[in-house]
């Protein structure tokens, strides 16, 4: 499903193979019928604004809440959660994750997915605002480790991330642009932990703090 006036070869060969194999597999997850969701989500990620928080973020998502799976009490439920956590990004507003579950409320309403279901993924979407799971919560710690694992990677690949979120934040200045993101940093440094999985902790709670606090020092320079 393309958007009005958009013509799908336009897109960079390589993207539009990313686009299929992610449709496929939500196709996989949600089922055949479903597939019109899939293909709209799929656009929404490759939005030419989105610099980190597109295609290959969702993938890189998806394929940490396989490895955490284990963890979840529901993990189909977190897979459908993380295909919907960012479907509406928009830098210049504050409401991307209500908006992002209120689409899922709409667009599966009228799937065969459970009540139930439907409400635990929305439930977890609205999550991904806060990032802070309570302890009893093993879907929402899932989807969290697995939207935060990005903090945790190698420092090429941090500092890759960090310049594509201020790509998408083009439009503030540069000072409010640093002010805004040291608090948001050290907000999660203060917290007793980043991540809540065993897994997820053991893996990217160290990097995450050295990430975090390199990338601090280098915004208050």
């Amino acid at each position: 499903m393309e958007p009005a006036g958009t013509d799908p070869v336009e897109r960079d060969p390589a993207e539009n193979q990313v686009v299929r194999a992610l449709v496929e597999r939500w196709v996989a997850l949600a089922g055949p019928a479903t597939r019109h969701i899939g293909e709209e989500l799929a656009v929404r990620y490759a939005e030419p604004h989105r610099r980190y928080h597109g295609l290959a973020h969702l993938a890189a998502v998806l394929d940490l809440v396989d490895e955490l799976a284990a963890h979840a009490d529901d993990p189909d439920a977190v897979r459908i959660a993380a295909w919907f956590h960012d479907a509406v990004y928009d830098p210049q507003r504050a409401d991307n994750e209500a908006r992002s579950a209120r689409l899922a409320a709409r667009m599966l309403a009228d799937t065969d997915l459970a009540p139930g279901r439907l409400a635990e993924v929305v439930r977890l979407v609205e999550l991904t605002e806060s990032h802070a799971p309570d302890d009893a919560d093993r879907d929402g710690q899932v989807l969290c480790d697995a939207d935060l694992a990005v903090l945790g990677a190698d420092p090429d690949r941090y500092a890759a991330y960090a310049a594509a979120v201020r790509e998408e934040y083009a439009f503030v200045p540069e000072e409010v642009f640093r002010a805004g993101r040291a608090a948001i940093l050290r907000a999660l440094l203060d917290r007793p932990r980043v991540f809540h999985t065993p897994e997820a902790s053991a893996r990217f709670e160290a990097a995450a703090r050295r990430n975090a606090g390199t990338e601090l020092l280098l915004l208050d320079a």
